[in-house]
């Protein structure tokens, strides 16, 4: 499903929404609006969900549990229609979730997995495992270029939140890559640190990330050299370069090693013009609120709505029907294809 195509549904569903359906009101719950992705991914659902014909009651909770527990129970309370919940925690919310469905509330988890909940109706989401793959395979492709006839590359691992479902499916994607390169001794993770319970950076945090990277170049790097660091996300990989950037990487004959990213953050694009971020994946979140919009449209006027998964995201209680949406990556190469073609930025933006 494209952009455009999503658009035309969102269009469609403008002209059918009278009566009831045009008084519903959908609660959005976001994270935080520490990520531009987050407000992108708001702004995205109040437009499309406005063009639909729906009213939204849009929340950012800024990665603080309580007050999205709250958030949502107000939401409940005031008598939404349908709940959108991006969760801080994945795993916190299922009383709110039975007050909801106590209510006849249907609940869409966005992009992240709602955990331990039977109240759960649909997920919308990107093919998370597919953006760890691409991930690991940017990195791998980055140290052939740069580093080709280096053996063994040495490599960090970072991994995203613990409390955030994705990033265990980010870091298993991205290890069906890297693990049997680290098997045939292609690859050294000269810390040793690996898994989740380890190399996890607690709410997506950028300074915890360049504070680990400060403690790992430290405690393992005085005498050898950094080619490269899987990053999970774009606000921990400007930490992390910046902890490089500290100790002389990307100055002198000393190369900047290859780091990864998410989210394409108008930030890490910047970095990767200026050849020191390698890459990023690209989630467009105008096609994952469109997905979102549909689900929603569908479910208030008695319908089912489109989903093309329904085995990967199981949440503890049930396997949560899906839709998931196809992750690009993005390089010095293609970005401006990628972004700048699609519309998500304007050249301004960029440069």
């Amino acid at each position: 499903m494209n952009f455009k195509s999503l658009l035309a549904s969102a269009g469609a569903a403008l002209l059918l929404a009278t009566g009831a359906y045009a008084e519903s009101t959908v609660g959005i719950a976001m994270p935080t609006k520490s990520s531009a992705r987050w407000i992108s991914d708001g702004n995205s659902m109040v437009e499309q969900f406005a063009a639909a014909g729906y009213k939204t009651d849009l929340q950012y909770a800024e990665d603080d549990i309580p007050n999205q527990l709250a958030q949502i129970e107000n939401m409940i309370t005031k008598g939404v229609d349908v709940l959108v919940i991006a969760a801080i925690d994945g795993t916190t919310l299922s009383n709110a979730l039975e007050n909801a469905a106590a209510s006849g509330i249907k609940v869409i988890a966005y992009d992240r997995l709602i955990r331990d909940s039977g109240d759960v109706d649909y997920y919308a989401t990107f093919d998370n495992f597919k953006v760890g793959v691409l991930q690991a395979t940017n990195l791998v492709n980055g140290l052939k270029e740069r580093y080709g006839d280096v053996s063994p590359w040495n490599v960090e691992l970072f991994g995203g939140s613990p409390d955030d479902n994705n990033a265990y499916f980010f870091y298993n994607g991205a290890m069906s890559v890297i693990q049997p390169l680290i098997d045939d001794g292609s690859i050294n993770i000269v810390s040793g640190q690996m898994g989740m319970d380890t190399v996890g950076t607690l709410r997506w945090d950028g300074a915890v990330a360049q504070a680990r990277m400060d403690n790992l170049l430290s405690a393992h790097y005085t005498d050898k050299e950094v080619h490269g660091v899987l990053a999970p996300y774009d606000g921990l990989s400007i930490g992390i370069l910046s902890s490089l950037k500290g100790v002389g990487y990307g100055s002198g004959d000393l190369k900047m090693p290859i780091v990864t990213g998410q989210d394409a953050e108008v930030p890490s694009v910047k970095s990767i013009l200026a050849g020191e971020q390698y890459s990023t994946i690209f989630k467009d979140t105008r096609s994952l609120a469109g997905v979102t919009v549909g689900m929603a449209d569908a479910l208030l006027k008695g319908g089912t709505p489109e989903i093309n998964d329904t085995s990967t995201y199981d949440n503890g209680v049930k396997v949560v029907p899906s839709y998931l949406l196809e992750p690009l990556p993005v390089t010095a190469e293609n970005w401006e294809e990628r972004l700048i073609g699609s519309g998500y930025y304007t050249m301004d933006q960029i440069k």
